[in-house]
């Protein structure tokens, strides 16, 4: 009998849970080279999450650096950074996971969540990034369009490829979304 209750308890607990999931962050996606499954409300619910679109080679992709800067710095108060590389501008990603894992890590020493490589422009867009475009209005045009959710799983602001994430605006924002609780 008490096995029962415990289980059922367990149960009511993870629907209300589910039932609290932001429609934004109510998906799926995989890891960078791997094959684990990450599900972005049970992961990031709660946390302020700026979400890239990202690419090795890219006139951008020195952004990488002011991306895991961000991570490092703001972390422990709440912050993540998703990034989720695509090769659907100019062909710039075109290796393997496993050649972006590498590049990551040994160029730029990423090590903010990285996942699978991901359409996001929006004939073929991926759902998470359908989801995104919906609230904001626009699809990424280039590589590293940068999109803001806050703690509650809204979307706060999107940004466009020029945008350095450690300069204005982007930073003035999530540092008032940190102080959000």
């Amino acid at each position: 009998m008490k096995t029962v209750m415990v289980l059922l308890a367990l149960l009511v607990s993870s629907e209300a849970t589910a039932k609290e999931c932001s429609p934004l962050l109510d998906f799926e996606v995989r890891t960078l080279n791997g094959n684990t499954i990450v599900n972005l409300c049970e992961a990031y619910q709660g946390k302020v999450i700026l979400v890239v679109n990202t690419a090795s080679k890219c006139a951008y992709t020195s952004q990488y650096s002011a991306l895991e800067t961000l991570y490092g710095q703001y972390r422990d108060q709440g912050l993540v950074v998703l990034g989720f590389p695509s090769n659907d501008f100019g062909q710039q990603e075109p290796g393997t996971e496993a050649e972006v894992k590498t590049f990551c890590k040994m160029t730029y020493g990423v090590e903010f969540p990285m996942f699978a490589k991901t359409q996001v422009k929006e004939n073929n867009a991926d759902p998470f990034y359908v989801a995104l475009a919906t609230k904001a209005g626009r699809y990424p045009q280039w590589n590293f369009h940068k999109y803001l959710i806050d703690r509650k799983g809204n979307l706060v602001a999107d940004y466009k490829s020029a945008n350095n994430p450690m300069q204005e605006p982007i930073i003035s924002e999530i540092k008032k979304q940190l102080l959000q609780k």
